[in-house]
């Protein structure tokens, strides 16, 4: 090979290690750092239940810090402004019944009491939200806007795929809704309680996070290691002058 090409190829190769390394560490950073997350998730659900974030805090609720906190609130159901949103859980395909919840500042919560089966659709198959002052506790979960994949919500026909809290809040002429919404815990009386029976069933929430970074920092590094071993076979092989 010509001198000047050999070292071309060499820088090459060099630059290309060099890289499938940086890209191995940092996949190996991400599983740290995805690792910590899971933790503080489990913490934050099965941590005894704080107060949800009163208006004030609203502007500072973000992801990385409230996502799945176990929270509670007390207020007022307003059954008259329910929404359903399209679901897939472990009972099979049906609905999230999304209630509004009027707390005593004012402001509103919506609270999704959970699941029914299509055919418990109707207010009167699955029955209105708890009368009075109600106290509830569940998951804090951040606003989904705009829809599912490939799958717009349409306010006009009121047929919704995720629970868009500020959509929600328009189309059922909500002021001062809260920028989140509480998966609500399953309801200890479910089994005993016939009126209970065919409530919503809460407490269904899918906690899971992707977590392959492992498999990608191998991936890398043999990528890395691979780039050596090449040019070790080559000159080995290169025949002799």
């Amino acid at each position: 090979m010509i001198p000047g090409r050999r070292a071309a190829a060499l820088a090459g190769a060099a630059l290309f290690f060099c890289a499938f390394v940086a890209l191995g560490t940092w996949q190996l950073e991400r599983r740290v750092w995805k690792l910590a997350l899971i933790e503080r998730v489990q913490e934050r659900v099965h941590a005894p239940p704080v107060p949800a974030p009163p208006p004030a805090e609203w502007p500072r609720v973000d992801r990385p810090h409230d996502e799945y906190r176990h929270v509670g609130a007390s207020g007022v159901f307003l059954d008259d402004a329910e929404t359903l949103v399209q679901a897939t859980t472990e009972l099979g395909a049906g609905y999230w019944v999304l209630t509004p919840l009027r707390l005593g500042d004012g402001s509103t919560l919506l609270v999704n009491r959970g699941f029914v089966a299509p055919e418990e659709r109707g207010l009167a198959a699955h029955g209105a939200a708890p009368a009075g002052l109600t106290a509830v506790n569940g998951l804090l979960r951040l606003t989904e806007p705009e829809g599912a994949w490939l799958r717009r919500n349409d306010p006009a026909a009121n047929r919704w795929y995720s629970r868009d809290v500020q959509a929600i809040a328009r189309a059922r002429h909500l002021r001062n809704v809260a920028p989140y919404f509480i998966d609500a815990d399953a309801r200890p009386d479910a089994r005993s309680d016939a009126a209970a029976a065919r409530a919503p069933v809460g407490g269904l929430t899918v906690i899971s996070f992707y977590n392959n970074h492992l498999v990608y920092a191998i991936t890398w590094y043999t990528l890395a290691l691979m780039i050596p071993l090449g040019l070790w076979l080559g000159i080995r092989e290169r025949p002799s002058t």
